[in-house]
């Protein structure tokens, strides 16, 4: 039988702009989807560390992060 102890997912997620947006609103649209999405997060109890954030020339944001997987036990994944 098998248990998974710690579990921990690294994901790089690409925030993007939509096509027929000016540039200036785009960009403020992405920054509140990234906020958004951080605050859910949050409100889930989601362990997280951010690991890189990136703003685009094009305004366009890259997330890399490592979280807690489901529900199961982190450990020291999220450490340093």
């Amino acid at each position: 039988m098998k248990r998974i102890k710690e579990a921990c997912i690294w994901k790089t997620i690409s925030f993007l702009m939509k096509d027929d947006m000016d540039q200036e609103l785009g960009a403020a649209a992405v920054k509140a989807e990234v906020a958004a999405y951080k605050a859910s997060l949050d409100r889930r109890g989601t362990k997280y560390r951010i690991l890189e954030e990136t703003t685009q020339p094009d305004g366009n944001v890259i997330l890399k992060i490592k979280m807690q997987y489901n529900d199961h036990p982190v450990g020291h994944y999220l450490d340093g």
